[in-house]
């Protein structure tokens, strides 16, 4: 099969381009102006190969090339349309159009395949412009609740219902996908994995598990001059404290461990007084569900022993709690089959970040297929792979969905 770099690098430009600001990046939020654009446009594009579309309730963008002896049964590639602000131009998206790219040519040079095969756009995954992720996914199978976003609102306030029916989209009914036999997810890796071991695929077995946290401190506000140090009640000071402890104790237990502290609000937020208030976040990953458990319990100990010693108050909210997953063993079986046989340079990994597959995982056969990202760049905008490894990765998709569909 032959997937020219010209034509990976046109279907790229042409979807990235999409964006709600004209740089740097992409910029593409839930029900923004350019995601409704950019669901449009696919919907188009998947039509122009003889794709049935439609969308579900809440947005989530479905196309399907129907089998010629199994048509009822499916098997699924995509991944999801929003962004990050001012994000890459391959996050989620490559999983979209690479999916597209191979059923494209799956069908030029094969015909028609046996189970349907249907591409996803996926409504939303990364939790940028409100505080909920996976939207799309979650909906797909039921999962999503209204209550749970039906008092959220974005950074300038608009509610997610708002924005939601604003784009002709309404809560779904419920109802469970139940038709897919298998779903293949392509990612770029969003880390430097691949590139260091010089490996253009990568075949996921696993997803680490991730929780997320906002944590507020409140102590004192009061005159950056007049207070003596031994009197302050200073959140900066107790966020310090507690940043170095945990880091320290997430480099002692080693890898695959992650700890991050993203975002620091520290309020006035002025430079003569002293920070009465400072909100923060904190971001946990590990492939193990009863490691990350505990190591994160010992955290939140901690932080309560530090800020307790330091007079201030602390509440923290675990607002997301995403167990690790598994990838299914046969799916992956394949995968590595379809590499070996096709002599792409492959290697069997787990992936460091959170994606769509990890809500389909547990319910459907699931597989992820990873490309190398340039010096495990994401989320910004140098997001960044070769063509040429662009095209492997969509060779190693076509070819896995030739093996589960014809």
């Amino acid at each position: 099969m032959n997937i020219e770099v010209a034509e990976v690098r046109q279907t790229l430009e042409w979807l990235s381009s999409i964006s709600d600001e004209t740089g740097p990046g992409t910029t593409r939020l839930l029900y923004s102006p350019s995601w409704l654009t950019a669901q449009k446009a696919l919907k188009e594009k998947f039509e122009s190969l003889g794709m049935e579309c439609r969308f579900d309730a809440v947005g989530n963008l479905f196309g399907t090339l129907v089998g010629s002896e199994s048509p009822e049964r499916k098997i699924a590639t995509g991944s999801h349309v929003d962004t990050v602000v001012r994000g890459g131009k391959l996050d989620g998206q490559l999983g979209i159009f690479g999916g597209y790219l191979a059923v494209k040519h799956l069908l030029e040079t094969c015909g028609r395949p046996k189970k349907s095969l249907e591409i996803i756009s996926m409504a939303e995954e990364e939790g940028s412009r409100f505080p909920y992720v996976f939207w799309g996914s979650k909906n797909i199978f039921g999962l999503a609740r209204p209550e749970d976003v039906t008092h959220l609102k974005d950074g300038q306030g608009v509610g997610f219902v708002d924005a939601m029916r604003g784009c002709g989209f309404d809560f779904g009914d419920g109802k469970v996908k139940d038709d897919l036999d298998a779903f293949i997810e392509l990612h770029i890796e969003q880390g430097n994995f691949l590139e260091e071991e010089n490996v253009t695929v990568g075949v996921v077995n696993s997803i680490v598990g991730q929780k997320r946290y906002n944590i507020t401190l409140r102590g004192e506000a009061n005159h950056a001059g007049t207070t003596l140090m031994r009197y302050r009640k200073d959140t900066v000071e107790c966020l310090s404290r507690i940043v170095v402890h945990c880091l320290d104790k997430a480099k002692a237990a080693g890898d695959p461990l992650v700890l991050t502290f993203g975002k620091v609000v520290p309020k006035p937020n002025t430079v003569n007084v002293v920070p009465g208030e400072t909100l923060f976040t904190m971001d946990c990953r590990h492939t193990d569900a009863a490691f990350l458990q505990a190591f994160t319990a010992e955290l939140e100990a901690d932080m309560k022993a530090i800020a307790a010693k330091a007079g201030i108050d602390i509440e923290i909210d675990n607002w997301m709690n995403e167990k690790p997953v598994s990838m299914d063993a046969n799916v992956v079986s394949i995968i590595e089959r379809v590499c070996r046989a096709r002599q792409l340079n492959y290697k069997v990994m787990h992936s460091g970040a959170g994606h769509d597959s990890q809500i389909f995982a547990p319910r459907v056969p699931t597989g992820m297929i990873f490309v190398p990202s340039i010096k495990g760049i994401s989320h910004n905008p140098a997001e960044d792979t070769k063509l040429e490894d662009l095209c492997e990765g969509i060779k190693a998709l076509a070819y896995t969905l030739h093996e589960l569909a014809y």
